[in-house]
């Protein structure tokens, strides 16, 4: 049964990081202390449990917590090296856990285990790091909360800090927290209620001050043609410069995005002050961990053209590519890890909002949340004095420290699309589906397009969340639709990387009763359909500069004449031959293409349930419900095939595995010779 200070934990951290006033994703730290009966000597020993590293609070359980012993953590004190050495404490909680399980302790875990309170919070709210930011935070401490609260000067977090909270404590007795200079805030109580309550009237004491006394134009005054633009113009601007951006931010390795033109970010963007305060960077460690030490901004009007925006994008990374690399010379020592990338991870755009960038969709999402964090905390500070964040070699400190690069290091190895960003037509049923669940499942973000946005978003959130996969509809005869589906593929995850042509239907006619609509509407779906998807879907991997793939699912029937089927045969050799033309052109842009030819796919397919499967039952003589035994039969291996393994070739010709790979057809038919390719 979980202890009763385990379960108040918990329901405190949830509470607290459920509400992002309070603190932003995976940021700060909440704790409790009290006994348990030590199963070896059967008697009662005090432990501390302490959110351990990386993980999140409003979504934080038990398996979550870090567990040591309280004696053997704070004996710790006596064997501390200093300051110098103090990243060797770390290592050394390792030795203080009690039990198995549970999560690595983090840095922070000094700052609760020393603290002499029972409950301790330590977060990131915006009112409490805007007053941290401020030139004047330690006097506006002072004024805002008397002594309840105690200003501490900036300090890496670690053992030191965690000593400096405690000596603080017992020092001040009345007080209920402290205000971190540069970073964020403490609060602890003698129950769970009382922590939390301390800590909710911090941050809404110092928020109703920032309310009352801040000045009405905190980043100065409107800038002249900034605006922001109407919404359906900013998106559709957004989209357009998407793949340009996505090229900005991965130059050193291909990121994800996302994008966000919420009221604080054009606000922002707006105003006379952004150049100064994006030049300043963040200062929270959270904050800069995520967004890099500052942001690219365009320095153009809302009204410039996307042509001028990409033309100065390029001048502007190569300008800020330089500018990181002096600040990394500047700040490195011999045992500093290797530069990681001089890419900007937030690209600003004046008018239309904030592109921001990370390994994965929640990353790039979470890195969009820290800069709107950091507006937020800019405001604060500007508003009731001046932002004035920790310097540069201090950011460099956190940065590039050795225990960040450790953790960075421990990250398990990328999947095989990890980073990947992908878009199926025809994919909430039969063999789009299954291609966009294991694209997903090898780290790809997906994109579902179908006829029907209930069935694609359905299907979208059978794979997952919507940092995995969305849905889209999208008709793939009409050009408009097709390119709003790249549109939207780009504005929710930065671009496009895979293009799977799948959209189909059949209609198992002989020749003198196929009909001119019949065949028009097969060629308008899977010719045309086909062209336009690869076009739009192809303009934007040009512009992202990353190659791509574009795959075709076509079929047996491009390369085998079988009856009573002429305008579906007709038009798979379409598009097979599509896969050669474009694979011809588009190999100068990194841009494989390729093929796949399925043949007997009946489980699980929209087409054989939409009348296609009695067609060909009908042709062969066999009932419906036999056609895939059927077709298994007639194969060379005898097995029938089922979406999975289209899905598998879709996989294995989209990976680095096939990097050199284009123009192939690849059959997934348990083996049909007349369908052998010549």
């Amino acid at each position: 049964m979980t202890n009763t200070a385990v379960a108040d934990l918990l329901a405190r951290s949830n509470r607290l990081g459920a509400d992002p006033r309070n603190t932003n994703y995976a940021g700060g730290n909440t704790s409790a202390k009290g006994s348990e009966t030590d199963p070896v000597t059967g008697e009662q020993v005090d432990l501390l449990w302490v959110k351990g590293s990386g993980g999140d609070l409003g979504t934080l359980t038990e398996p979550g917590l870090a567990v040591l012993r309280l004696d053997r953590m704070r004996s710790l004190v006596d064997v501390y090296p200093g300051i110098d050495r103090e990243d060797e404490m770390v290592a050394a909680f390792d030795y203080c856990l009690h039990g198995k399980g549970g999560a690595a302790p983090s840095i922070d875990t000094a700052m609760h285990g020393l603290v002499d309170a029972p409950h301790v919070d330590h977060l990131h709210p915006d009112s409490g790091i805007a007053i941290a930011t401020a030139k004047d935070g330690e006097q506006l401490t002072k004024e805002i909360f008397g002594d309840r609260v105690v200003w501490v000067p900036w300090r890496r977090p670690g053992f030191q800090l965690g000593l400096d909270i405690a000596a603080i404590k017992t020092a001040n007795p009345q007080a209920v927290g402290t205000v971190l200079g540069g970073h964020g805030i403490t609060a602890w109580g003698d129950t769970s209620e009382e922590a939390e309550a301390n800590s909710i009237w911090i941050i809404e004491t110092a928020q109703a001050h920032l309310d009352e006394h801040g000045s009405a134009e905190p980043f100065g005054a409107e800038v002249p043609g900034y605006a922001a633009l109407p919404p359906a113009e900013r998106h559709a601007k957004a989209a357009a410069l998407a793949p340009h951006v996505r090229a900005v931010a991965s130059r050193d390795r291909a990121m994800v995005g996302h994008f966000t033109d919420a009221d604080v970010v054009l606000e922002f963007l707006s105003h006379d002050k952004l150049a100064h305060l994006a030049e300043l960077g963040t200062s929270c460690p959270d904050h800069f961990l995520r967004t890099k030490v500052k942001p690219l901004v365009v320095d153009l009007p809302s009204g410039a053209t996307v042509e001028e925006i990409v033309a100065r994008l390029d001048e502007l990374h190569t300008a800020y590519r330089e500018d990181y690399a002096a600040y990394y010379e500047r700040n490195a020592t011999p045992d500093s890890p290797p530069m990681r990338g001089a890419d900007p991870a937030i690209v600003l755009v004046p008018g239309v909002g904030m592109f921001s960038f990370g390994k994965d969709k929640q990353t790039a999402r979470v890195a969009g949340e820290f800069y709107v964090n950091a507006i937020n905390v800019m405001r604060g500070a500007e508003s009731v004095s001046t932002y004035a964040p920790i310097d540069e070699a201090e950011k460099f400190r956190i940065e590039y420290w050795a225990l960040e690069e450790a953790k960075l290091q421990r990250m398990p190895k990328p999947r095989s699309h990890a980073g990947r960003i992908a878009l199926v037509t025809g994919a909430a049923s039969g063999i789009g589906k299954a291609i966009a669940t294991r694209l997903a499942a090898e780290g790809a973000c997906v994109v579902i397009a179908d006829l029907d946005l209930d069935t694609a978003q359905a299907a979208a959130t059978e794979i997952g969340t919507n940092d995995v996969a969305v849905g889209v509809q999208a008709n793939v005869t009409d050009a408009a639709q097709v390119q709003a589906a790249v549109d939207a593929t780009v504005l929710a995850f930065g671009g496009i990387d895979l293009l799977v042509n799948n959209a189909g239907l059949s209609i198992s006619k002989p020749l003198l009763e196929t009909t001119e609509a019949d065949w028009d509407l097969q060629h308008d779906v899977m010719a045309k359909g086909s062209f336009l998807t690869a076009q739009a879907a192809a303009r934007a991997m040009i512009a992202q500069k990353l190659g791509g793939d574009i795959l075709y699912i076509s079929s047996k029937n491009s390369v085998f004449a079988g009856p009573n089927n002429i305008a579906y045969s007709a038009v798979k050799a379409d598009q097979a031959h599509q896969v050669r033309l474009l694979a011809a052109e588009l190999g100068e842009h990194g841009i494989k293409v390729n093929g796949i030819n399925p043949d007997g796919v009946v489980r699980g397919s929209g087409i054989f349930a939409a009348g296609w499967g009695a067609q060909r039952a009908a042709v062969y003589g066999v009932p419906e419900e036999e056609l895939g035994a059927y077709y298994a039969k007639r194969t060379l291996l005898g097995r029938e095939v089922l979406p999975e393994h289209v899905a598998n070739a879709a996989a294995v010709l989209t990976s680095d595995e096939l990097s050199h790979t284009t123009g192939l057809h690849i059959p997934v038919d348990a083996g049909v010779a007349a369908a052998f390719l010549r």
